[in-house]
């Protein structure tokens, strides 16, 4: 299934924040940082990814929402596929 590239693009730029800000618990842990703020950090990242993940599963939904696709037996493929990875990341 294709994706929208904008929307692709807005994945990349969420994932790039993420990048930054596992980057920013490594060196927290470097440095020894309290605990508290460590699992934070982790918890923004992980929201994180998961809006990216989101993000993908949002845009075939409206690939595959498509009126003149409805019905069609690729419409369903995608969209049990799309079930599938939103439940992986449930």
């Amino acid at each position: 299934m294709e994706l929208d590239r904008d929307a692709l693009d807005d994945v990349a730029l969420r994932l790039r924040r993420a990048q930054g800000q596992i980057g920013g618990v490594i060196r927290m842990i470097e440095e020894g940082r309290d605990c508290a703020e460590l699992v934070t950090q982790l918890a923004a990242v992980s929201r994180a990814l998961d809006r990216a993940g989101f993000k993908i599963i949002a845009t075939g939904l409206e690939r595959c929402a498509v009126p003149e696709r409805a019905g069609t037996a690729q419409a369903a493929a995608d969209r049990a596929l799309l079930e599938k990875l939103f439940l992986t990341l449930a």
